[in-house]
């Protein structure tokens, strides 16, 4: 099939090479030309794996190709994906100008039967905003073309974008046409072949199914987040709390572990929008105000028990390991470690930084400053450091030489905001630990 995709960020990259990998011919559209540019030179702009080998194979074999002129991507795809950014407005609204601009285009170009669909998160209502951009752009030509909108939002996780994407459990597809469903079940055949994930409905579940995803998983997260503050209080361990209700096949253990807090570019911003639109139509969602409530205060506890361990953190170098929101990404967006920096640095501290992927992208958000260093290795960020702080639970950072990084650390203070370490085997070598909802040693 000919597809193409506006928007080559996170979501519309990993969209089009892996449809443009099951055969399909694919254009990717974007305004940026330094981005077209350098996909076009064969450099995927973010870190996610196995995205450059998609674009590698796909790019060689001509099944994908990048470009700013969207008059070529209107003419050339049966399916039209819109999967440009829809970032947080003040009010926590989802700004819908790009996705607008985009069904604009269609209507100005478009001269044969299309499907017109929604990739990016977009509140409930947006398709009907999307169909009627695109008509009014056909009116204004004084034409008459026919096309649907549909609604088919992604569920992909960062760091397992393409894996999600290749063998998804669910392909939910909202449209009220039959003929644009049929396009649709063409599409996602080869990923579709084992059992019909493919759930079709009205368009307005489609779109309300994505927030409903996301806030759930937020809100488990926030939950598990406040447990551990409780537990810490009546002297329990939040590890034993999670295995034995997680044990529970009606809870299950997916995100379920306690921790600094969530970021990233869905969790954070989709909350937001579900509350924002609750309140357009009159419904309080007092579970998603206190989610993130309690996010928010979340990622200020590492910060707190810093000087709790420390005292004034004037003049005082705290040894950080992991940058990025989570594991597996560069992702700096919303990420807890940002919190913490910027509160040490408020306080006269310095911060010595490692993060296998994502020191590039910390440095182009904060750029040079005499109080963050980075470093090639977690070790060597740990040298003459008052204490070591675990932000991101990276592969690597499970089972460090911790004799060595004792010898490298002025104090032997440990602050693990992922419960990623054995408290007991920590304090047998000399350290104060202290991890989330775990008993202090």
């Amino acid at each position: 099939m000919k597809i193409t995709v506006f928007g080559s960020g996170y979501v519309g990259l990993v969209t089009a090479a892996c449809l443009a990998d099951s055969g399909n011919s694919v254009v990717c559209v974007d305004v940026d030309a330094r981005r077209i540019e350098t996909l076009n030179a064969g450099h995927c702009p973010f870190y996610e794996p196995g995205v450059d080998a998609l674009l590698t194979r796909n790019t060689a074999a001509g099944r994908i190709r990048f470009t700013t002129d969207a008059v070529e991507g209107v003419a050339h795809g049966q399916i039209i994906f819109i999967a440009v950014g829809t970032p947080p407005q003040e009010d926590g609204s989802a700004d819908l100008q790009y996705v607008l601009q985009v069904a604009s285009t269609v209507g100005q170009y478009i001269s044969d039967y299309r499907v017109v669909c929604t990739k990016s998160t977009v509140p409930v209502g947006t398709a009907k905003k999307v169909r009627a951009a695109v008509q009014a752009a056909i009116d204004a030509r004084g034409a008459k073309f026919p096309f649907d909108v549909v609604s088919n939002p992604e569920f992909l996780k960062e760091g397992a974008a393409v894996e999600d994407f290749l063998r998804p459990d669910r392909i939910i597809v909202g449209t009220d046409s039959e003929r644009a469903l049929e396009q649709m079940r063409r599409l996602y055949a080869p990923f579709n072949r084992n059992h019909d994930r493919l759930m079709a409905m009205d368009i307005e579940s489609a779109e309300l199914t994505k927030y409903a995803a996301n806030a759930m998983l937020a809100t488990r997260i926030s939950f598990m987040n406040e447990l551990a503050l409780l537990a810490e209080k009546v002297g329990a361990d939040i590890e034993s709390v999670r295995r034995g209700i997680g044990s529970d096949p009606r809870i299950g253990f997916s995100f379920l572990y306690a921790g600094c807090g969530y970021g990233g570019s869905c969790f954070p911003k989709d909350v937001k929008a579900l509350v924002r639109t609750g309140r357009e139509h009159d419904q309080t969602l007092g579970i998603l105000t206190a989610v993130e409530a309690a996010n928010d205060y979340q990622k200020t506890i590492l910060f707190e028990r810093l000087k709790a361990h420390l005292g004034s953190l004037q003049g005082k170098t705290i040894a950080l390991w992991g940058l990025a929101f989570k594991p597996n990404t560069d992702d700096m967006r919303e990420a807890p470690s940002r919190v913490l920096m910027e509160a040490i640095w408020a306080e006269g501290g310095r911060v010595q930084a490692y993060d296998p992927i994502a020191m590039e992208a910390t440095r182009r958000i904060y750029g040079d400053r005499d109080d963050l260093q980075y470093f090639e290795s977690a070790e060597d960020a740990c040298r003459d450091a008052d204490a070591l702080v675990l932000v991101t639970e990276w592969a690597q950072f499970r089972s460090p030489d911790f004799a060595r990084i004792k010898t490298l650390l002025r104090q032997p203070i440990l602050l693990d905001g992922r419960n990623l370490y054995d408290s007991a085997h920590l304090a047998e070598l000399g350290f104060r630990y202290q991890g989330i909802g775990r008993k202090a040693r």
